[in-house]
């Protein structure tokens, strides 16, 4: 899959089948379903899974809880928009995908 094919399909109802659990919370925050988004992704210790917990903490405006995880994750809290970082997750997981 493709960074403009998961994009295109936050158009659809349901999320494309077969795309990864990372990839399952962030077509869920696209499509303004942040609860369900940080439901998935909460209990994923893992550097990606972390970054995403740290993105959604910083789109929900808790800075302080963002800070933790981005620090957890091995990242500097972001000085680019919510969409720019949004995209950059989910270009970097895609292009982990095609390795």
């Amino acid at each position: 899959m493709t960074f403009v094919e998961f994009t295109s399909s936050v158009q659809w109802t349901n999320a494309p089948s077969g795309i990864n659990i990372y990839l399952q919370a962030l077509w869920h925050d696209a499509k303004g379903n942040w609860e369900i988004a940080h439901t998935i992704i909460q209990d994923i210790d893992t550097p990606e899974g972390m970054w995403i917990h740290a993105y959604l903490h910083r789109k929900e405006g808790d800075d302080s809880n963002a800070r933790y995880w981005y620090g957890r994750a091995g990242k500097k809290f972001p000085k680019v928009s919510l969409d720019e970082e949004w995209e950059e997750i989910v270009s970097c997981l895609i292009a982990d995908l095609k390795i």
